[in-house]
């Protein structure tokens, strides 16, 4: 009876730890600060995070969905509505570092990522006039960023610590290339439209830096929000290997 009951207590700890363990089997925890874990780590992660994880309520960011968003711009007025964005679950990740101590943490990479959905346009680019509404694809070919995160731990309610993103800013470039593909760019004049499609791929960069801020702008917010509900779901002790540094 005694080696019974040493088997079903093993057992019992076993299930249990099982269940009260919340992160995902593709999260490997990191001792701090350790650069090498970390960029293996989010490689690791990155192709199974960007699906999302309902059960934790994160949701998916490969494919994730536009509403609607207005860009206005002087002299334009474009709006792109249920858009689908992809390509951040075959991200490059080039970088990742922290200093916990001071509580910083960045990470780069490199991604092609795709836009298709519809859009609506007025106004004029350079001296090209639109007044558009269609179907609209654009690729951005290897999109450039690095996202630095001011970060901390906290407890919540229940006592169980935490980490979370006080504040971040970005950098990013347009890499190697923009393809821009919108159908009736000017109404009742497919000769024109495709005048200006012309123009905007040969000025791809232009394009993309008149257009492009807004765009990355409202990915990084939704992937900074993705990111939080994660951290607010998993206790720190399942992320980080090790305790919580002093604050210096």
């Amino acid at each position: 009876m005694n080696w019974q009951f040493s088997f079903l207590c093993i057992a019992v700890l076993f299930i249990d730890y099982g269940f009260t363990r919340l992160t995902p089997d593709f999260i490997h925890p990191c001792p701090v600060d350790n650069r090498e874990c970390l960029i293996q780590s989010t490689i690791d992660a990155i192709p199974f995070f960007t699906k999302g994880i309902p059960e934790l309520g994160v949701p998916s960011l490969d494919p994730f969905y536009v509403d609607r968003l207005a860009i206005p711009l002087a002299g334009l007025k474009v709006a792109f509505f249920n858009g689908k964005v992809t390509g951040f679950r075959k991200a490059v990740i080039e970088n990742v570092e922290s200093n916990f101590a001071k509580r910083k943490f960045v990470v780069e990479f490199r991604s092609n990522v795709t836009l298709k959905g519809g859009y609506e346009a007025s106004g004029r680019i350079l001296t090209f006039p639109i007044n558009g509404e269609g179907e609209a694809k654009i690729k951005i070919t290897n999109l450039k960023m690095k996202v630095k995160m001011n970060i901390d731990v906290k407890p919540d309610d229940n006592g169980v610590n935490h980490l979370y993103v006080k504040n971040y800013k970005y950098d990013y470039g347009f890499g190697d290339k923009a393809h821009y593909n919108l159908t009736n760019l000017v109404k009742d004049s497919p000769e024109l439209s495709q005048t200006l499609l012309q123009f905007m791929n040969e000025n791809w960069k232009l394009i993309a830096e008149e257009f492009g801020k807004p765009l990355v702008d409202y990915a990084t917010e939704l992937a900074l929000r993705t990111i939080e509900k994660f951290f607010l779901a998993v206790p720190y002790e399942e992320l980080i290997d090790g305790p919580i540094p002093s604050f210096k």
